[in-house]
């Protein structure tokens, strides 16, 4: 599998609000496999299609867990219902690089949808997890989680957003092997 770029804030398929996925086959499960080679290379814990610049209704999630595995797979067609609570929580994006901010999610959720090959599935998630898959749902619409922050936040934000517009990437992050730190920490996708 490969590792692709990820896209940055700034370039138009991040907006774009993604086609529904209607072909289960190898050209899918290949985009899924290179997606979770590009988010580890990356260290990331989500991405989704569009941050590859494919504006398809696919993301992948690799979100450790307190005890046990990581929780690791693909979501096709992703449909969230049933959000309960809320929580603030630090969020950063892949395909903005060096911004990180607070942002309130719904603490649990239902997420229906389809895995790779084609099988739907149907579980309740909840804190870390439930924040990730909101973000890369966002991102399946075309929503970055800067749209979900106050006017204000995201007026403080204008220099660092508009850096990345024209191509100013932060110290330390480095394209080809992804940015540096730990990963894992704040939801990055």
């Amino acid at each position: 599998m490969a590792v692709r770029p990820v896209r940055i804030y700034g370039d138009p398929v991040l907006r774009q609000k993604s086609a529904p996925v209607t072909e289960f086959d190898d050209s899918l499960r290949a985009l899924v496999a290179d997606m979770f080679d590009t988010m580890a290379a990356y260290n990331g814990v989500g991405l989704a299609a569009n941050q590859v610049g494919v504006a398809q209704r696919v993301f992948v999630v690799d979100v450790p867990q307190e005890e046990g595995p990581n929780e690791r797979f693909a979501v096709i067609n992703p449909v969230l219902e049933k959000r309960e609570g809320h929580e603030k929580g630090e969020e950063g994006c892949l395909s903005m690089p060096g911004i990180v901010e607070d942002v309130v999610r719904a603490e649990s959720l239902w997420l229906k949808g389809f895995d790779e090959y084609g099988k739907p599935f149907e579980r309740k998630v909840s804190g870390y997890l439930a924040r990730a898959i909101q973000h890369e749902a966002d991102h399946v619409d075309g929503v970055l989680f800067t749209d979900r922050l106050s006017i204000v936040t995201r007026q403080l934000l204008r220099k660092k957003l508009d850096e990345l517009i024209r191509g100013e990437l932060p110290p330390g992050y480095h394209p080809a092997k992804g940015p540096k730190g730990p990963k894992g920490e704040g939801a990055s996708s």
